[in-house]
């Protein structure tokens, strides 16, 4: 595993699911960043139907990720997580570039 991000059983585990329960094959998922919300840029995790050449591979296990190479500077370091919780479900990120978050969580700036 690359040392640019680390990925948590948990989230392996919800890569799987979602890329096995998904209707058409798929290399991996894509993590990059967008601009969004209050604060600037938000988390973002897509399919991968085609492989882009300056994207960042890390494979764990079984499963790949490929971090957008435009995003891979405010990302690396970064814990990718997933958690099930009664009310709230998803990815979540710790980030160690991260200056601040908006007060919903959506969005971030390094």
């Amino acid at each position: 595993m690359s040392d640019a991000i680390t990925i948590t059983g948990a989230a392996a585990n919800r890569i799987r699911a979602i890329i096995s329960n998904r209707d058409k094959p798929s290399l991996g998922v894509r993590l990059g960043t967008s601009t969004k919300g209050c604060n600037g840029l938000s988390y973002t995790v897509d399919y991968v139907d085609e492989v882009n050449p300056s994207d960042e591979k890390i494979e764990y296990e079984d499963i790949t990720l490929y971090v957008d190479a435009m995003s891979l500077i405010y990302l690396i370091g970064s814990v990718m997580d997933y958690k099930d919780e009664k009310f709230q479900s998803g990815f979540t990120f710790t980030n160690p570039n991260e200056k601040g978050r908006c007060g919903c969580g959506e969005s971030f700036h390094v």
